[in-house]
């Protein structure tokens, strides 16, 4: 389901507005041709718009742009770029949704980004059961051919490594990342992975410069953004915001306890903060906002998920394989009412020696989860070590899939 907010004041930049697919010659009507320009100007621009990843990291786009071409330089190789339209984030339909209403906007950007970075092959990564791509891809007569790859359903499919590593053949799996993918990443080629939506805005950036990109957002955090937006009794919806919006006219905040900023690897925050706070490219990770009412029992959700991103991670190192388990584990001791002695104390101290030594950002992701829940839920834990929960009603808020 996707929505707008008609107090946003901003019409939708990157969704359908119909809410219904867009074919190629509906795409080209709406947005018009599209020019790839020069290399140099374009990454100029591109440096210029202000342009941040919106796969979580809000990492500058030029800059990793740049890295690539110069890794090229140094080694000789033809660069690769992959689209990452992943979204093995349970709680995210943002990707999804860009991809099911608007592909050929993604196949733009994935072209400006090959063009950018001298690229000699494209990939778009995705989910299996994702519809309706390769026909899109089969419509068009792009300059460097893109071909469809199908990930299996796991949360870490999309990590910058494992999606490198599986479009090169090998199993989707992270690896310690020296050097990085930019440099060293599909069969060792200077390899750009992007999320989707940060390459539809680069196509419309492309479009109609870097002026009409930053009229929306703020001067430091230009442009939109898409959220996964998750309130009970509704089913989740995907809107598009500018940066410095209010979180509250995104996600509904009365008779709510808490929200969920970011997503499984993002953090809670009380409700009351959260009214005070706006959308932030920073802070917002896979774009999910969730809010909890105040009859939910937050430590609840979050021993759900925990127990999820233990199972989904690789296996592959210590603070994986040992150390998400066992904060799992305690913090559902956490989330039962009754005697925890010093599992509080023992789950803020594993959550601290996780950090930091993984393959990949896994562990840190969880341990930012955990740190949130331990902070914002406090007066629930002391409530649970007495043997009570205010909550009353058990209807869980946060998807995860059915056979974890």
């Amino acid at each position: 389901m996707t929505a707008t907010h008609p107090d946003l004041h901003m019409p939708p930049r990157l969704l359908a507005p119909t809410g219904t697919p867009a074919d190629l010659a509906t795409h080209e009507q709406r947005y018009g041709p599209l020019s790839y320009g020069d290399q140099a100007a374009l990454l100029t621009t591109i440096a210029a718009s202000g342009l941040t990843g919106r796969g979580g990291a809000a990492f500058p786009v030029h800059r990793k742009l740049t890295a690539v071409v110069e890794a090229a330089r140094r080694t000789g190789r033809t660069p690769v770029v992959v689209a990452n339209g992943a979204e093995g984030e349970p709680a995210s339909r943002k990707d999804k949704t860009l991809l099911a209403l608007s592909p050929h906007l993604v196949l733009d950007g994935l072209q400006v980004a090959a063009r950018a970075v001298g690229a000699g092959e494209a990939h778009l990564a995705v989910e299996e059961g994702v519809s309706s791509l390769e026909s899109a891809v089969a419509h068009r007569g792009d300059p460097v051919p893109v071909r469809v790859v199908r990930l299996p359903k796991r949360f870490l499919s999309g990590q910058a490594s494992a999606l490198a590593q599986f479009v090169g053949g090998a199993a989707a799996l992270p690896s310690y990342q020296d050097p990085p993918v930019r440099e060293r990443g599909v069969r060792r080629a200077p390899t750009l992975v992007q999320n989707v939506e940060t390459l539809a805005h680069l196509a419309l950036i492309a479009r109609y410069g870097l002026e009409w990109f930053r009229s929306a957002g703020t001067p430091g955090q230009p442009g939109s953004a898409l959220c996964t937006v998750h309130v009970p009794g509704r089913q989740p919806r995907v809107t598009e915001a500018p940066f410095g919006t209010p979180l509250h006219r995104v996600v509904p905040l009365h008779g709510m306890s808490a929200v969920l900023l970011g997503g499984y690897h993002g953090g809670w925050i009380p409700a009351a903060e959260a009214a005070q706070l706006s959308l932030n490219a920073t802070t917002m990770g896979a774009g999910v906002l969730a809010a909890l009412p105040a009859d939910r029992c937050g430590l609840a959700e979050t021993a759900r998920v925990l127990r999820y991103l233990a199972l989904q991670s690789a296996g592959q190192c210590g603070p994986c394989l040992n150390g998400l388990p066992r904060i799992a584990a305690g913090f559902q001791t956490l989330a039962t009412p009754g005697p925890q002695g010093t599992t509080r104390t023992d789950v803020s101290r594993w959550s601290g020696l996780v950090e930091g030594r993984g393959a990949c950002h896994h562990p840190d992701g969880t341990a930012r989860l955990v740190r949130s829940a331990l902070t914002t839920f406090t007066s629930e834990l002391d409530a649970h070590a007495r043997g009570l929960c205010t909550a009353t009603d058990r209807t869980p808020l946060l998807p995860v899939p059915q056979e974890f």
